[in-house]
């Protein structure tokens, strides 16, 4: 199946010396998944509402110094199962389509979504969802969740009361709508004094509450269908019948990343931000993880995926990089993450955590056969 259907001639295009602002007014009147960027008429790249928000640059600078052109382009009959791994390695939710080396449209991951909607009822939400969660509390301030959602690269924040209860969710659309609402309604005055009034309000005055949520074994349809009819690009997942209790996180990107997932015989290794490979590349990486998981060889290990993330911090012009590792196993998720100047010095880190990380599941498994063990024993005297 390819995207020949599926994708769209028609898409927001902004020149890259249009102003900021009004690109952010395109994003809170039309909600698109990604403006294209067009440099006299040519295309340039894309800018998405998380950019935006992680910016931190004035309405008045133009849109060309933070254009982002490394997003992946597709040609109009590219197959969706290789355009789906595109979006999530690329870290973007739309894409640009090409054909005959001319700019044509965009394809979206909801797109996709809808192309393949009947057969999602084959996935259960348990067996894709991501277990990590960042997570606030209803008094932190909303300058603390925008450091999260930019130290963490991710687009969504569920609340906490003080027992630990889900109360609440914080979305970058949420925090850049209420950016330029508040924005509009200013006349005259210290813009800055009021833009750090903003980032000391609580998050609980911003929050959508009730949270829309999913039980870790509902089917991925179903879960697909919800996030449609909310136009939510992720949910919460709760242990059945445990509405406020949360269990992890499903999003549009781990379905696409479902959608990928390869019967080769070797190991499917998916990397998020492949751009900021240097020094490393995706062998490199696929062998390193097989030999940690062929340090248990009970796990069998289903998918990888590694999720680099870049951070403004450099030395001697090296980036600051967080790497994550997701392996999903027959015995569960399991993870390690790490820092470093550079992709490769991260990934080290984070590969070694990992490593410790399923030396400790190996103890534990070895612990509950011991005691399964010792139980059956008892239960023959």
């Amino acid at each position: 199946m390819n995207i020949a259907d599926i994708a769209t001639p028609e898409y927001i295009q902004v020149d890259v010396d249009e102003r900021l602002g009004k690109v952010r007014s395109h994003f809170d009147q039309e909600n698109p998944k990604g403006i294209i960027v067009t440099d006299d008429g040519e295309y340039e790249g894309i800018i998405t509402e998380r950019q935006l928000l992680q910016s931190q640059i004035d309405d008045d600078a133009k849109v060309q110094v933070i254009v982002r052109n490394n997003v992946p382009r597709v040609g109009r009959t590219d197959d969706v199962r290789d355009v789906a791994r595109m979006l999530v390695e690329g870290n973007t939710k739309v894409a640009p389509v090409f054909e005959n080396g001319e700019l044509w449209g965009i394809v979206t991951e909801d797109a996709i979504l809808e192309a393949v909607f009947e057969n999602l009822d084959v996935l259960t939400v348990e067996q894709i969802y991501t277990e990590e969660v960042v997570t606030l509390n209803e008094d932190d301030h909303l300058g603390k969740a925008i450091n999260f959602l930019r130290e963490h690269g991710i687009s969504r924040l569920p609340v906490l009361d003080d027992a630990g209860n889900l109360t609440g969710m914080v979305t970058t659309h949420d925090i850049a709508d209420f950016a330029i609402r508040s924005m509009e309604r200013q006349h005259k005055g210290d813009r800055s004094g009021d833009l750090d009034r903003m980032l000391d309000l609580p998050v609980y005055d911003l929050m959508n509450s009730p949270v829309e949520t999913v039980p870790s074994n509902a089917s991925v349809l179903d879960a697909v269908e919800t996030m449609f009819e909310h136009d939510y690009a992720g949910l919460v997942v709760t242990p059945p019948a445990e509405e406020d209790v949360i269990a992890g996180i499903l999003t549009k990107t781990d379905i696409l990343r479902a959608l990928t997932y390869t019967e080769e015989e070797s190991m499917d290794v998916q990397i998020t931000n492949v751009n900021l490979l240097d020094t490393i590349s995706r062998e490199d990486i696929r062998a390193a993880i097989t030999e940690v998981s062929d340090k248990y060889r009970d796990m069998q290990v289903q998918h990888a995926h590694v999720r680099f993330h870049e951070h403004k911090e450099k030395l001697r012009g090296t980036p600051l990089v967080q790497c994550q590792i997701r392996m999903r196993t027959n015995r569960g998720q399991v993870a390690g993450t790490g820092e470093g100047y550079g992709a490769e010095t991260a990934f080290h880190v984070a590969v070694d955590k990992l490593e410790r990380n399923v030396l400790e599941l190996k103890g534990t498994r070895a612990d509950e056969e011991y005691e399964g063990q010792v139980l059956r024993k008892l239960g023959e005297l």
